[in-house]
């Protein structure tokens, strides 16, 4: 079972929120609410494995399992909604829309992701979600590794917000609320598996007809200029939105720049329909 959050009229044109790795649907923050505001009805869900959501009991986080859940989403909408996918949300999104033989959603934001990443960028995060197996004591200790992930973010000066992505394990000790499963593969596994992955996702990209937008940090080390111009050879009608003083999350880096971007767009999109 998925646990989602939804808010904005159900008539109104529907936009689903799809985090990334390791995140939970608490990852969009104020993205969430200004989207509602704007006029939008707004359906964020913790991926499978994430948050409180059920864990796979065969540990299947595969695309193909992802794709499914997003598809059984959007079968309870009335309409085409458009889809904001940061990476591993993201590259659902690309899968989705570009391989289904009838439009999925009226329109598709990639945050951060494209059919080209960089192994550096993907293997810093996955260094930080291997990191601490055995939890953390304190939520000082949780800020701790926050700050040493994402040093160009100032650290909170009250970490209490990052309990909606902990739990609290029976030996009392706090652990990031995800399965370890997610990661259970090494770095070479994970590496060849990009690489016919990068295959998979250049085909899908080919298949996207609608409104498409990349939004990139720019100083990503997942994304480079070389992953955006992939992108824009492989879906021309797309557009990209560089966000200063981004780096992959950047949602949470420069959230008002970020929703400004997102906003502006479904807006054009929504108004030429």
């Amino acid at each position: 079972m998925l646990s989602a959050q939804s808010d904005g009229h159900p008539d109104q044109p529907s936009v689903i929120l799809l985090h990334g790795g390791g995140q939970t649907r608490h990852a969009w923050g104020r993205a969430f609410r200004q989207l509602v505001d704007a006029g939008y009805h707004v359906l964020s869900y913790d991926a499978r494995g994430h948050g409180q959501s059920d864990w796979s009991p065969s540990g299947d986080y595969r695309t193909d399992a992802l794709v499914a859940d997003l598809k059984a989403v959007i079968a309870t909408l009335g309409s085409p909604p458009a889809l904001v996918g940061a990476s591993m949300g993201g590259i659902t999104s690309l899968v989705a829309i570009g391989e289904s033989p009838t439009d999925l959603a009226r329109a598709m934001v990639l945050v951060d992701v494209g059919p080209k990443i960089e192994r550096k960028g993907v293997e810093h995060i996955r260094n930080f979600m291997r990191a601490n197996p055995d939890g953390f004591a304190t939520l000082d200790e949780v800020a701790d590794a926050v700050a040493a992930y994402n040093p160009s973010r100032p650290r909170p000066k009250d970490p209490s917000g990052l309990m909606k992505n902990l739990r609290r394990g029976d030996d009392g000790r706090l652990y990031w609320h995800w399965d370890p499963r997610l990661i259970a593969e090494t770095t070479e596994e994970h590496v060849a598996y990009l690489e016919a992955f990068e295959e998979r996702m250049a085909g899908a990209a080919r298949g996207v007809h609608i409104p498409a937008l990349m939004v990139r940090g720019a100083h990503s080390d997942v994304l480079s200029e070389t992953g955006v111009q992939v992108f824009r050879e492989l879906i021309p009608h797309a557009e990209v939105a560089d966000i200063a003083g981004a780096g992959h999350m950047v949602a949470g880096d420069r959230n008002d720049a970020f929703n400004d971007a997102v906003i502006d767009f479904l807006r054009r999109v929504d108004s030429a329909r």
